[in-house]
């Protein structure tokens, strides 16, 4: 009677809620996007045709966004302190990838969603733009914007320059 949706919610859920996790960055709003987009794949599940992967992160990453639109946007408090760490430090990596974890949560959803698709997920920049619902110009561009945005981050300049100087 499902025609085919139980195996690929089988098959894909958890692939689903790690892209879903790189949008969002927290796993249970993750698991909520991936269960909503199951819901909303399910009732028309008869109607796609092929690959149904495109359908189902376009709802995903649509959601997302409406979702974030949503969210109230306030300072967040942290307590950084500016002690350097040992360039062997094996902590540093840790703090790189905080440092680019924070800076990919700066951009916004779409940013995000073109980044995640592109070099988490492996999707080419077509792929990404049917997924996206844009062309592929606007991709390229939302692309370009998000590492430029990236690029003059001052947490990953210092990663970079740290690294650059060991």
């Amino acid at each position: 009677m499902d025609d085919g949706f139980a195996e690929y919610v089988a098959q894909r859920h958890l692939r689903l809620c790690r892209m879903a996790y790189l949008l969002a960055r927290d796993w249970g709003t993750a698991e909520d996007l991936v269960q909503t987009a199951l819901a909303k794949a399910w009732l028309a599940w008869r109607r796609i045709e092929g690959n149904p992967d495109p359908y189902v992160y376009r709802i995903i990453v649509n959601t997302h966004s409406s979702w974030w639109r949503r969210r109230w946007r306030g300072e967040i408090p942290a307590a950084t302190l500016p002690d350097t760490a040992d360039p062997y430090d094996p902590a540093a990596l840790l703090e790189d990838r905080a440092a680019l974890w924070n800076a990919i949560g700066t951009l916004s959803p779409r940013q995000r969603a073109v980044i995640v698709l592109h070099y988490f997920e492996g999707r080419t920049l077509a792929q990404v733009a049917e997924i996206v619902g844009c062309s592929l110009g606007a991709v390229k561009s939302q692309l370009g914007r998000a590492l430029t945005r990236l690029r003059v981050d001052p947490d990953i300049q210092t990663m970079t320059l740290e690294r650059t100087s060991r």
